[in-house]
C-alpha cells in the first residue's frame, strides 16, 4: 500500500484544490465548464498528438500484451454499454458507462506504478495501455456518443434540415480533437518526420496540463451544490457506481489476466504489467465527456472518486501477491 499512496495522494489533492477553489469563491460557476473546454480542446489533443507522434511503433508491437489489455479493455466497455442500453439508458450516457467501467487512469497513475512494480522495462507495454486507452477505447466512445446524439436529434437542433445520421455523425467525428489529434500525430512517424523542438516543448507544456486541469475540473464539479436527490434515486445511483466500480476494479484485472494467461501466453512482465493497467482506477476521461458533451456527470464523479479510493487497497493487494 505504501507504494501506491505517493502516487494517488497527488490525484486527491488536484481534486481538493478544485473543490476548495470553488467553495471560497476563488473560481466561479462557470469555471468547471471553461477548464474542462480548455482540455478538451487545447491540453489533451496536444497530449495525444505527442503520445502518437513519439511512439516507436516498432518497439511498441507487442501483440499479444494489445490482445490481452485491448480486447479486455474493449470487452468490459461493450459489456457494460449493452447492460446500460438493456436497461433504457439512452446510448450516449451508456457509452459513458462503458468508459467508466473501461478506462483505466493509465496515463496518470500508470507509469509511476509501473517502474515502482517492476522497473524501467515495463515501461514500453504500459506506453501500449496509454495508447490503446486514450486513442482506441476513448475513440469509440465517442463514435457512439456522437450516434446516440445524433439519433436523439437528427436534424442537429430545431429548424436545421434533416442529414442522414451517418453524415451528421462523420461531420462531428473530423470535427473533434480528440480524433483529429492522435491521428494526425501518427503521421509524424510514419511519414518519417520529426517534430521540431519548439513544436516539442509546446506540446509538453500545453499536453502536461491536461490530467491536472481535468482533476481540477472535477474538484469544481464536486464542490456544486446540487439538489438532493430522493432515497430511491440515491439507492439507484449508488447501485450503479457499485457496478461501475465493481467492473473497473475486479472484472478488467481478471479478463485481461484470463486473456494474458491463457490465450495469449505472455511472459510474466507484460502478464503482470497488462493485470496492473486494467487494475487502476476509472481515470478522468470519462468525465470530461460528460463535462464537454453535457451529460449528467454524478455518476461518472462517483465512479472516479470511488474506484481510485478503492485501488489503493486492490492494487496494492495485487502487486503484494507478486
Amino acid at each position: 500500500m505504501l507504494s501506491t499512496l505517493p502516487v494517488v495522494l497527488p490525484i486527491f489533492a488536484l481534486v481538493f484544490a478544485g473543490w476548495l477553489a470553488r467553495r471560497i469563491g476563488v473560481l466561479g460557476a462557470a469555471a468547471t465548464t471553461e477548464l474542462n473546454r480548455f482540455v478538451v480542446f487545447l491540453a489533451l489533443p496536444a497530449l495525444l498528438f505527442d503520445v502518437t507522434a513519439h511512439a516507436h511503433w516498432a518497439d511498441l508491437w507487442k501483440p499479444g500484451f494489445i490482445g490481452a489489455f485491448g480486447l479486455s479493455s474493449l470487452a468490459v466497455f461493450a459489456f457494460t454499454v449493452l447492460i446500460r442500453c438493456g436497461a433504457g439508458r439512452p446510448l450516449a450516457d451508456s457509452a459513458l458507462d462503458g468508459l467508466n467501467a473501461g478506462y483505466a487512469n493509465t496515463g496518470f497513475m500508470g507509469f509511476p506504478l509501473a517502474l515502482v512494480a517492476f522497473g524501467p522495462e515495463a515501461l514500453a507495454p504500459t506506453t501500449v495501455a496509454v495508447i490503446l486507452t486514450v486513442c482506441a477505447v476513448f475513440a469509440v466512445a465517442i463514435v457512439l456518443i456522437e450516434i446516440g446524439l445524433r439519433r436523439a436529434d437528427p436534424g442537429g437542433g430545431q429548424g436545421s434540415p434533416r442529414v442522414p445520421i451517418w453524415l451528421a455523425v462523420g461531420r462531428s467525428l473530423v470535427r473533434n480533437p480528440l480524433l483529429v489529434a492522435p491521428a494526425l500525430g501518427a503521421l509524424v512517424p510514419n511519414l518519417g518526420l520529426a517534430v521540431p523542438a519548439p513544436v516539442e516543448t509546446f506540446l509538453k507544456l500545453l499536453g502536461g496540463a491536461a490530467s491536472p486541469c481535468a482533476l481540477v475540473a472535477l474538484g469544481l464539479f464536486l464542490a456544486q451544490r446540487r439538489r438532493s436527490r430522493g432515497g430511491a434515486g440515491r439507492d439507484g445511483h449508488a447501485r450503479i457506481a457499485a457496478l461501475l466500480v465493481g467492473l473497473k476494479l475486479a472484472v478488467h484485472p481478471l479478463l485481461t489476466y484470463g486473456l494474458g494467461r491463457t490465450v495469449f501466453d505472455l511472459p510474466p512482465l507484460l502478464l503482470h504489467t497488462a493485470v496492473l493497467m486494467a487494475a487502476l482506477p476509472t481515470g478522468t476521461g470519462p468525465f470530461m465527456l460528460a463535462e464537454f458533451y453535457r451529460r449528467e456527470a454524478d455518476l461518472t464523479a462517483t465512479v472516479v472518486l470511488v474506484s481510485t479510493v478503492l485501488a489503493v487497497a486492490t492494487v496494492s493487494g495485487y502487486l503484494a501477491t507478486l
